[in-house]
């Protein structure tokens, strides 16, 4: 009930009450991603996404972000060509606790020898 509610009163949480009846009467299902992020189309060639959770746009991968923007007619397929130094795929991460933080970086936890420096002036 609470998600229903969430879903009819916020935007931020999924789709809005409008987009959920676009997509209802207008849309058409194209195909869902490893994050569980459906898409869909309609006859005029307008191609939107329904977040599974919060609404993050780097939560859309790469195949599926050249689709949605019309930069390839025909929808990504599970059986992509894989290249062996392709990475799996990750949402941006920053502000989360799996951010990267490189070294020297005040957020990172090995501690650098921090040893007071010595003037080269005598």
């Amino acid at each position: 009930m609470v998600s229903f509610l969430k879903q009819i009163f916020t935007w931020w949480h999924k789709q809005t009450l409008g987009t959920f009846f676009y997509t209802l009467f207008s849309g058409r299902f194209v195909g869902i991603d490893g994050f569980g992020n459906k898409y869909y189309s309609n006859s005029k060639g307008k191609r939107w996404v329904i977040y599974k959770n919060g609404i993050e746009a780097s939560k859309i991968p790469p195949e599926w972000h050249l689709w949605i923007h019309s930069n390839v007619a025909k929808k990504p397929t599970n059986k992509a060509n894989k290249y062996f130094w392709e990475k799996e795929y990750r949402e941006n991460l920053t502000g989360t606790k799996k951010a990267f933080k490189p070294e020297g970086s005040l957020n990172n936890d090995s501690k650098k020898n921090m040893e007071k420096y010595e003037s080269w002036k005598n």
